[in-house]
């Protein structure tokens, strides 16, 4: 375990692993097969074919790769679906209401390497062009045996409902996405810039997400099928460099600003400082949340970057990339370069994850609503400490980048300044 990794509990590697990296040995995470056992969907589709509206939706897995399982995500149910595998229309929902539309889908599994994208057969191609549909698509199938009714949890993904191998599928007329179709059919065209062009087109980041999984984009003898998890992560890591870039060459803000979120009894405060680009997501977790379900102390964990960027993957995952992503936009809008630390506080009442849209959509939330302007960094840390519930002294010892700025000397330190000012400066 890395050193400053985080604080608390040191044996307690949940907040690090959130059930993907299996820090604990067991081939299985026991967080979430105890959620498993505490929601098991109801038995929706109690045989052995089912009938409905995709919203569109898609999934690609991740266990034996390069073998994996990719298939279409059906409800059984018609209609207009696309709420239930869209997340930029989640915010404000309860995590009721979004467990409730998403047992309903039920997942189709078909077994394909990683690189049979054009040779995986009929099935590989309709779920295919479900992933470029711009519209809920009309599909029918029959699985090998019936669906296992359990509610599939994951701190990247969404979660999703009961799921059975495919023994055939069939796909109604798709109102295909001609933004997406474009890109899809020019294999002279690299993924990077695919997953560019969409998002400057103004495509849904999910629906980007979808289409780079099944293997949509890239040069032709290179495309391949991505598992979902993985897929979401590289489209915000992708899309956040390339405005990191745009937002570095831009003038800095002029004063401390603080925006803040708070749903799903998640609390997101958001600090941008007159600095040159740095970056750092810091996540407090409390007990009986997700990830510290048995602790008796609140586990914090961060991951940062200076102006260089990082090398290796960050250590709080997924989310730390799509907040970066939702706070260039903000940046790229306000046309100012700025540095930032996110601090979210996980509560009691978070007691499943729902996936990475969660970090974005509230970081991007946050950004919408009016901010707070403060002259000093003291000012802005102090008002911080009044809506949010741990001390600031434990932020402050967890936050590399804090740590960094209040330490560090610059031109205006040598400066006269009159005694009161200097007094302000003091952090308590």
């Amino acid at each position: 375990m890395r050193e400053g990794l985080f604080s608390g509990d040191t044996g307690n590697r949940c907040v690090v692993c959130k059930g993907s990296k299996m820090l604990c040995g067991k081939d299985r995470c026991p967080i979430l097969v105890k959620h498993f056992a505490q929601l098991r969907a109801r038995t929706l589709v109690d045989r052995l074919d089912i009938e409905g509206s995709s919203p569109p939706g898609v999934f690609v897995g991740q266990y034996g790769y390069p073998k994996v399982f990719v298939g279409p995500l059906i409800p059984p149910v018609t209609g207009d679906t696309e709420v239930m595998d869209t997340p930029e229309m989640w915010l404000g929902r309860s995590i009721d209401e979004i467990v409730d539309f998403r047992t309903q889908l039920v997942r189709g599994m078909h077994a394909v390497d990683v690189f049979d994208v054009e040779t995986g057969g009929r099935t590989v191609d309709l779920v295919r062009e479900m992933a470029l549909a711009a519209s809920p698509a009309e599909a029918e199938a029959e699985f090998q045996r019936k669906p296992r009714g359990r509610l599939v949890l994951d701190d990247e993904v969404q979660p999703f409902g009961p799921s059975a191998p495919l023994k055939s599928l069939d796909v109604g007329s798709i109102k295909v996405d001609h933004r997406i179709e474009k890109p899809f059919y020019d294999t002279d065209l690299r993924a990077r810039e695919a997953v560019l062009d969409l998002y400057g087109d103004g495509v849904f980041l999910s629906r980007i997400q979808k289409a780079f999984s099944v293997g949509a984009f890239g040069l032709g003898r290179n495309r391949r099928f991505v598992p979902t998890r993985w897929s979401i992560t590289a489209v915000d890591d992708t899309i956040g460099k390339q405005l990191r870039e745009k937002v570095k060459r831009l003038p800095l803000i002029d004063e401390y600003r603080i925006y803040e979120s708070w749903t799903l009894d998640n609390r997101f405060i958001v600090l941008l400082m007159p600095t040159s680009w740095r970056y750092e997501l810091v996540e407090a977790w409390y007990p009986n949340t997700v990830w510290n379900p048995d602790g008796t102390d609140i586990m914090m964990i961060s991951s940062h970057e200076f102006y260089g960027g990082r090398k290796d993957y960050a250590e709080i995952g997924g989310c730390y990339y799509a907040a970066r992503l939702a706070t260039c936009e903000h940046l790229l809008r306000l046309q100012r370069q700025a540095g930032c630390v996110i601090l979210r506080e996980a509560h009691s009442g978070y007691i499943m994850p729902v996936g990475v849209w969660n970090v974005r959509e509230n970081v991007r939330n946050a950004y919408k609503g009016p901010h707070l302007s403060f002259p000093t960094l003291a000012a802005a840390l102090e008002h911080i400490r009044t809506r949010l519930d741990i001390r600031m002294k434990k932020w402050l010892r967890t936050s590399r980048i804090l740590a960094d700025i209040r330490t560090q000397r610059t031109i205006e330190d040598y400066l006269p300044v009159e005694p009161q000012a200097k007094e302000a400066e003091g952090v308590g």
